[in-house]
């Protein structure tokens, strides 16, 4: 009977330990790759072999394994295709463009051979997905090696990836190669490309492109022959006499490659004081190709200013949200946008500076939180593009207005409001690729991820929050963390249980709206009842202002944190009340104040809750004493 009474004790405590906070059991896959390329330029064309070394570290056997094959969403009648044509706000890049492709401007992913340790394996491709059925399953801890050649055609630049951009930028390989697909401890995760995010095998790669001469090229990872190069990667800077040249790349701890070229980039660099060497590839002598709205002048005065604003972007990044931590960034003028990848991003270049600035910082951080925090971005969103847009305003407002800035998120908290008016605004809780439409996909990834960082923040307390984003970054880099797990890194830093924001913010649709009801006194204090008018539950912060000018924060907790945030402003007096119960629509606050020594009363002063109704947030008194005077009989 003890020995039963012990052992319940023990699985008791490791079940209570799990539940207040501790680390998943966690396992992650590993892909390292060889690739050897030979591009035919003027067809746009490509052959390919490749090796994976694929190292099972999951406690499951794997019967199968599946690849991604990007470039055959660029067909007509390919997923990516219908859903553009379907959706009832088509990506304006997109529409029907794929569908009017011609056989030479399609792309595609021909496998001529895939072997399993030397010998052949059956599969079959479906769309943008191989399939592989393996000779032996792979057991845990074994590491097996796929080998397989493919030819392949770039498609016309469309969606991230292809040839000849609209700025005349000949080459942006990005999602480009067969890729093996991510499995986790949900399983495997061969998502159809239709257009939305991606999730890799963090691993290592070893690329050999070799192009025609005239080409200048950027990519993830390090250029192992600079020297046989020039182009502007060696000291000579002389191109070598010879048709074409191989590039040698190799690039370790990252979950994918891309690469960019074009005959009239120019290369130029920088170094980050204490961080990176950053890398700058643009068409300097033709960056005004398709631009209307500025000079081919102005356009490169932006491209020459550009290093010193996104080396301080490092800077700021690294001092606030970890440090960054390969010693190479490469931005490269190609793609549709701006789009992120390890260790380099493709950003289109014909811009103000203002917006040239604001998309490579953009990128830029996403190495932070899809380079190094490496999220199923598929399934969880608003953890790569919300994360990047919090940090992203913070890094711009430091730029541009030496952090100085009101509300640097007043624009997520805007397009977050107005999805909610349009009744369209979906959970952020859905896969990437299965919103109803793109704009609720942009409001939830983008906007309201940050808005649920800066929420956050508010819940928690600011200290708390900075410490508990740098902790995040530290525990989890080269690793894939999900929404729960940054969850515990949270709960740990502020001593709170936070389960009930996640469920409320992030799985559903509730809002948040709380008022001031009423507020009357009987001479010597004034009781202030407030009410809780929206769904979701939230701790406050009332502000009260005196006809002195002097001012009183009453903060009142939710029961369901099981704890308070630190003081956020030391000048200001903070009374702490008793705790509000989230099932009690009102609560009143007694001030030892009579109402006549108030002017005004205010619910959240730091605009951070996303309050769909601020016009109850607020009473003046003077104009409610009147009010209340004129109903009187």
């Amino acid at each position: 009977m003890k020995t039963r009474l012990l052992l319940f004790t023990v699985i008791l405590s490791l079940c209570t330990l799990n539940a207040f906070g501790q680390e998943r059991d966690y396992w992650q896959q590993e892909a390292d790759y060889e690739m050897d390329i030979e591009v035919d330029a003027p067809n746009h064309q490509f052959t390919g072999y490749q090796k994976v070394d694929y190292t099972n570290h999951s406690p499951d056997t794997l019967e199968r394994v599946f690849y991604h094959l990007y470039f055959n969403a660029f067909q007509p009648g390919s997923m990516m295709d219908v859903r553009s044509r379907t959706v009832v706000d088509p990506d304006s890049r997109v529409g029907d463009r794929i569908s009017q492709l011609p056989d030479d401007e399609i792309g595609y992913h021909h496998i001529n051979s895939l072997d399993q340790g030397g010998e052949p394996v059956d599969y079959t491709v479906d769309g943008t997905i191989l399939d592989v059925k393996l000779n032996d399953p792979i057991l845990p801890g074994e590491t097996v090696t796929f080998t397989m050649e493919f030819d392949s055609q770039v498609p016309r630049q469309i969606r991230r990836s292809g040839w000849d951009n609209k700025e005349g930028v000949e080459f942006s390989m990005s999602q480009w190669y067969p890729k093996i697909s991510e499995y986790d401890e949900d399983g495997w995760h061969p998502n159809p490309y239709i257009g939305r995010e991606f999730y890799g095998v963090f691993g290592s790669f070893d690329v050999e492109i070799t192009i025609d001469s005239s080409y200048v090229m950027g990519a993830t990872g390090h250029l192992q022959n600079a020297d046989e190069i020039g182009h502007g990667y060696a000291e000579t800077h002389e191109r070598p006499n010879t048709r074409k040249l191989t590039w040698h790349w190799k690039a370790d701890k990252v979950h994918d490659f891309m690469w960019g070229a074009d005959p009239d980039f120019t290369h130029r660099t920088t170094q980050v004081p204490g961080g990176p060497t950053l890398h700058f590839l643009y068409q300097a002598d033709t960056v005004a190709v398709n631009a209307e709205r500025y000079s081919q002048a102005e356009l490169q005065t932006n491209w020459e200013q550009l290093p010193e604003y996104t080396a301080e972007a490092f800077q700021f990044m690294n001092e606030h949200f970890g440090k960054y931590p390969y010693d190479k960034f490469t931005v490269i003028q190609g793609g549709d946008g701006g789009m992120e990848y390890p260790m380099a991003t493709l950003i289109t270049g014909n811009r103000s500076l203002g917006s040239l600035v604001g998309v490579t910082v953009h990128e830029l951080v996403h190495s932070w939180y899809h380079g190094v925090l490496a999220t199923n971005e598929s399934r969880y969103p608003w953890m790569d593009e919300g994360f990047t847009t919090y940090t992203s305003s913070l890094t711009m407002d430091h730029l541009f207005n030496n952090g100085q800035s009101e509300n640097p998120h007043e624009s997520s908290y805007q397009s977050y409001f107005r999805m909610h008016e349009s009744g369209r605004f979906e959970a952020l809780d859905t896969h990437a690729d299965h919103f109803e439409t793109n704009t609720a996909y942009g409001t939830a990834s983008y906007s309201t991820g940050a808005v649920f960082l800066n929420q956050l923040r508010y819940i928690v307390g600011t200290e708390t929050f900075n410490r508990g984003m740098n902790h995040y970054f530290d525990s989890w880099k080269f690793k894939h963390p999900d929404g729960r797990d940054f969850l515990r890194v949270m709960e740990k830093e502020s001593d709170m249980v936070l389960d009930w924001y996640y469920q409320y913010f992030i799985e559903s649709t509730k809002t948040i709206d709380y008022g001031i009801k009423s507020a009357f006194g009987n001479g010597t204090s004034t009781f202030v009842t407030l009410e809780r008018v929206g769904l979701t539950p939230m701790p406050i912060d009332l502000m009260v202002e005196y006809n002195d000018g002097s001012r009183e924060l009453f903060y009142i907790p939710l029961r369901i944190m099981r704890g308070e945030k630190e003081e956020e402003q030391p000048g200001v007096p903070r009374t702490i009340q008793s705790d509000w119960p989230w099932v009690n629509p009102t609560y009143t606050v007694e001030i030892s104040s009579p109402v006549s020594d108030i002017k005004r009363i205010e619910i959240d002063p730091s605009m951070r809750l996303a309050d769909i109704d601020r016009g109850n947030n607020v009473m003046v008194m003077e104009e409610h004493l009147k009010k209340a005077t004129e109903k009187t009989p």
